[in-house]
């Protein structure tokens, strides 16, 4: 059981270098926010792992947490691109 947690977590590590990556190099504004929603899906994986791994059920409830944040986080983007959207249609209307 140990070495399926290890090699999760090593998974999930390296999937968080490579939405790093997308973060720092994506070419548009939506593919940056998509990579910091998968960051905080990453954070959320990496704190549960880290709980099972080492056995401490309260890290879950900060990997709630966590979830919830980035959840709102997600919504609120969707919210201004919408808008924004919405705006442009307007202006080019004008």
């Amino acid at each position: 059981m140990a070495t399926c947690i290890d090699i999760a977590l090593l998974l999930v590590l390296l999937a968080t270098v490579l939405a790093c990556f997308r973060i720092l190099k994506g070419p548009t504004l939506p593919d940056r926010i998509v990579a910091v929603d998968l960051f905080g899906v990453l954070a959320v994986a990496l704190i549960a792992l880290l709980a099972l791994h080492m056995g401490q059920p309260v890290l879950v409830d900060a990997a709630i947490a966590l979830a919830l944040v980035a959840f709102f986080g997600t919504v609120a983007y969707a919210r201004y691109v919408e808008r924004r959207a919405q705006e442009e249609i307007s202006d080019d209307r004008r």
